[in-house]
């Protein structure tokens, strides 16, 4: 087990792990918690009542938050034709086709989020070890894979998330920064929480939301009722 330091274990006594508590008072104590220099992310974890074995309950898919997530995503786009200003236009950092997929094969990985026109995935399937590990593969469920270039670079810029669940069948995603306004992640936490209620599978059995976690880069994570998962509004 890795030693946490004393500002850790301080933090920790703040916690009571058998009492989850509403998400406002998470966030709060969350904020609270995050001391470091630097600004910390804020991260919620979703432990879900899914197998991710089944392709039926494999959920994955992206979001915009309302007040994005404290940092500039940088987007390229594997495009040709009228689309490669379209995709400039709307701003994204790079946009290319055959070369882009050089460049990367090069080694270069300089970017957050890939977006594909769906004529180029032919060319972009070449990057498929690379990029799926990565997680950086374009995809229709997530809308990185589409001709409407603009409106998906708009998207992630202002905030737009992906999620997937893993083979624990736990969600991890951003939320923020801890320097935000606590009703800015309390909507941002909402809006992603909405999306997920939306995506539960009809093959799921028992309780979906089995458990849910705030926390920021360095501090431990604080327990969020399920059951009572709407935010009530910060005054």
């Amino acid at each position: 087990m890795p030693k946490h330091g004393k500002k850790y274990q301080d933090s920790a006594k703040l916690i009571n792990r058998d009492e989850p508590v509403e998400v406002t008072d998470a966030v709060e104590l969350v904020k609270k918690m995050a001391t470091a220099k630097f600004d910390e992310t804020v991260e919620v974890a979703f432990r879900l009542g899914v197998d991710p074995r089944h392709a039926d309950q494999m959920i994955r898919g992206a979001v915009v938050l309302p007040h994005g997530i404290g940092k500039t995503q940088r987007v390229i786009v594997f495009a040709k034709g009228d689309k490669v200003k379209e995709a400039e236009a709307a701003g994204a950092d790079y946009v290319g086709a055959d070369d882009l997929v050089q460049k990367i094969q090069g080694g270069w990985f300089d970017f957050d989020v890939a977006v594909a026109t769906p004529d180029m995935m032919g060319t972009v399937g070449k990057l498929g070890r690379v990029l799926g590990p990565k997680g950086l593969m374009p995809n229709p469920k997530t809308g990185t894979v589409t001709f409407d270039v603009a409106r998906a670079v708009q998207e992630v810029k202002a905030g737009k998330i992906e999620y997937r669940v893993d083979k624990t069948g736990i969600i991890h995603a951003p939320i923020g920064k801890a320097s935000f306004e606590s009703e800015k992640l309390a909507e941002n936490y909402q809006t992603l929480l909405d999306a997920l209620l939306k995506a539960k599978p009809t093959t799921a059995k028992g309780q979906y939301l089995r458990s849910i976690t705030l926390s920021s880069t360095m501090s431990p994570g604080v327990p969020v009722n399920p059951l009572k998962p709407h935010v009530v509004q910060v005054q």
